[in-house]
């Protein structure tokens, strides 16, 4: 009878993992290049009571088995990396991306992390500005270097095609190529990458290593749009659904608790 208090007591946990990873998703509705979560389940380890075989004297035997499972275990928390909605903000220092690419920022000295999030911001620093994120991590460039801009151009009059080729226009009305590219990158599997928050994702070995597309290194490259930023592909109604589905799912467990409680309390009140 004790089997089944453990059995539903891990339904428990693993639906509150549930309802925590639905929360985060639906906290997250509004932010930028934000990717949806799914937690998965596995089951834990069975008994087995008898087990299906063949007699070979006469060729009959049991043709199931007879096994008791022992209850659930979150296994990983899957990135559903869909596009978001494409929301037009008319500040070209917006970028959002079509394709799986993503952006290349540096955190630290030989610290790169991946997002996203194309919400650019100008820092103006004793070499020039340049394009950083809200924490002024500068966004990197094709040669994995910040990209500064001359002194003589703004931000706003930056000119950004789909390839992320930089230029600007001069006081004649004509293009000026700046010589910078916004570096795009691809992973072999990008649900190996790890979160790190503020919309920054890090590489592990199970991501494999980033691919540039400058570079030929992925098959199919990404285009960036300008004045236009990636909105969470997170379904409001679709995770009020699971969320509902995840509640039953932890009452149903705790009833079952209070049941197997409940005959335990019948078969304890026999002896009497």
């Amino acid at each position: 009878m004790m089997r089944s208090l453990w059995t539903a007591a891990s339904g428990m946990m693993s639906q509150q993992q549930n309802v925590d990873t639905i929360a985060n998703n639906l906290a997250n509705v509004n932010t930028f290049g934000y990717k949806k979560e799914r937690m998965e389940f596995k089951t834990l380890l069975y008994e087995t009571m008898a087990r299906a075989d063949l007699d070979p004297a006469n060729q009959a035997g049991r043709p199931v088995n007879l096994q008791v499972g022992h209850g659930v275990r979150s296994i990983a928390t899957a990135r559903i990396f869909t596009d978001g909605n494409m929301e037009r903000t008319d500040n070209n220092q917006d970028f959002a991306i079509e394709g799986d690419g993503m952006f290349v920022v540096e955190r630290g000295p030989g610290e790169y992390l991946y997002t996203r999030d194309g919400s650019f911001k100008i820092s103006v620093t004793d070499q020039g500005s340049m394009f950083v994120t809200s924490e002024g991590y500068p966004f990197l460039g094709v040669d994995n270097s910040a990209m500064f801009l001359p002194a003589s151009v703004q931000g706003k009059d930056v000119m950004v095609n789909e390839e992320g080729n930089l230029s600007y226009m001069d006081s004649t009305g004509q293009y000026q190529d700046l010589g910078l590219r916004i570096k795009l990158v691809q992973f072999t599997n990008p649900q190996g990458l790890e979160a790190v928050g503020s919309n920054l994702l890090r590489i592990t070995s199970a991501s494999g290593p980033a691919l540039s597309e400058a570079d030929g290194e992925t098959n199919r490259a990404s285009r960036i749009r300008q004045s236009v930023l990636e909105m969470s592909n997170v379904q409001v109604a679709e995770e009020m659904v699971n969320l509902i589905v995840a509640q039953r799912a932890y009452d149903l467990n705790s009833r079952s608790i209070t049941t197997s409680d409940e005959m335990l309390q019948t078969a304890n009140g026999l002896k009497r």
